[in-house]
C-alpha cells in the first residue's frame, strides 16, 4: 500500500516508518527539514517536504496515497490554541481528500481525559469536540468522516511511548529531576500512567492499517498503569537522586507544565485492541527501560 505519514521523522513516526517498510508498504513521509528528509530517504522512504501548517503539502500527500497515517502534532505547550488549530486543519484537509474513497485514515490521539474512575477502554468515546477542545477535537472530527466514506481509525497512545532516545514526557520528567536534584512524584504517587514501548506502538500502527475496522479506537497500551511513585523511584535510581513526594499544591511549580499531566491518573486497558489485531506487546517495560539506562544519556 502507498502510505502517507505525517510526523514521519518524529519519535513514534520514525519507528512506524521502519515497521511499515518492513511490512512491504511504500511510504512517503512529510519532512520539514533537510535532516528529516535525508533520514527518511536513507530508510528507503519517499519524501514530501512540508509541515503541519502546510495544508497544501498535506493535501497533495493524501491525494497520492492509498492510506494516511497522521502522527504529527506541534506539541507547543506555550500555544495550545495554535497547536489545536493546526491539528484540526490537518485532519479536516485529509478527511476532505479521502471522502468517498474508503481509504484508511489513522490518526494519533491519547488516553488523557477518558478516565472515569477506572482505566480507560476502547469503548470510551472522546469527550473532546470542536476546535477549542484539546487536539482541536481531532479524533471526533476524523470519525465524522466515516459517514463520508473514510476508513477512520483512532490511535490512542499511552502517555509514555518509551525507549532509548525518547524525548517525550518521561524524558522531560527526568530532566526536571536532574535540574531540581530530586526525583519527585505528585502527592502519594498512586496515580498511574499507561505505557508502551515504541517498537510495540509502531507494530500496532501497522496492524491497525491492515486490520482495524472503520470507527475503531485502538489503544497502544502495554502496561495498564504504573504508579508515578514507581516511575520517580526508577528515575532516582537512574540518576542517583533522592526520591520524594511533591505536595499537590506544589506540583505545578515543581514540574512546570508537565506537572498537569504527571498529576493525572492516565491508566488504560488494551484488551479489545489485542483481540482485534492479534497484537501482543513484547518490548521492555518502562521501569526496565529506566533501569537499563534508556534515559540516562539525556543532554
Amino acid at each position: 500500500m502507498r502510505v502517507f505519514v505525517t510526523g514521519a521523522s518524529g519519535w513514534i513516526g520514525s519507528a512506524t516508518v521502519d515497521d511499515l517498510l518492513a511490512a512491504g508498504h511504500e511510504v512517503t513521509g512529510l519532512a520539514r527539514s533537510d535532516a528529516s528528509a535525508a533520514a527518511l530517504q536513507a530508510k528507503g522512504a519517499h519524501v514530501r517536504r512540508g509541515d503541519l501548517d502546510d495544508v497544501g503539502s498535506i493535501q497533495a500527500g493524501a491525494e497520492a496515497a492509498e492510506g494516511v497515517i497522521h502522527l504529527a502534532n506541534k506539541h507547543d505547550w506555550s500555544d495550545p490554541a495554535g497547536t489545536a488549530a493546526a491539528e484540526r486543519a490537518a485532519v479536516q484537509t485529509i478527511g476532505d481528500v479521502l471522502a468517498g474513497t474508503g481509504r484508511p485514515f489513522l490518526i494519533a490521539s491519547g488516553v488523557a481525559g477518558l478516565n472515569r474512575g477506572r482505566p480507560a477502554s476502547e469503548d470510551d468515546a472522546s469527550p473532546f469536540h470542536g476546535p477549542d477542545s484539546p487536539r482541536g477535537g481531532s479524533e471526533n472530527l476524523a470519525f465524522e468522516f466515516v459517514d463520508r466514506g473514510v476508513h477512520s481509525v483512532s490511535l490512542r497512545f499511552s502517555p509514555t511511548v518509551h525507549g532509548t532516545s525518547d524525548h517525550g514526557f518521561i524524558a522531560i520528567i527526568a530532566a526536571v529531576a536532574r535540574e531540581k536534584g530530586v526525583s519527585g512524584y505528585p502527592g502519594d504517587g498512586t496515580n498511574r500512567w499507561a505505557a508502551v514501548h515504541v517498537s510495540d506502538a509502531a507494530r500496532l500502527v501497522t496492524l491497525g492499517l491492515a486490520k482495524a475496522p472503520a470507527g475503531s479506537r485502538l489503544h497502544a497500551v502495554a502496561e495498564e498503569g504504573i504508579p508515578t511513585r514507581d516511575i520517580a523511584e526508577a528515575i532516582g535510581r537512574a540518576f542517583r537522586l533522592p526520591v520524594t513526594s511533591i505536595a499537590p499544591d506544589d506540583v505545578q511549580s515543581h514540574f512546570g507544565w508537565i506537572g498537569t499531566f504527571f498529576g493525572m491518573d492516565l491508566a488504560a486497558t488494551s484488551t479489545m485492541t489485542r483481540e482485534l489485531l492479534g497484537w501482543t506487546p513484547t518490548g521492555p517495560t518502562l521501569i526496565e527501560d529506566l533501569d537499563a539506562g534508556a534515559y540516562s544519556r539525556l543532554p
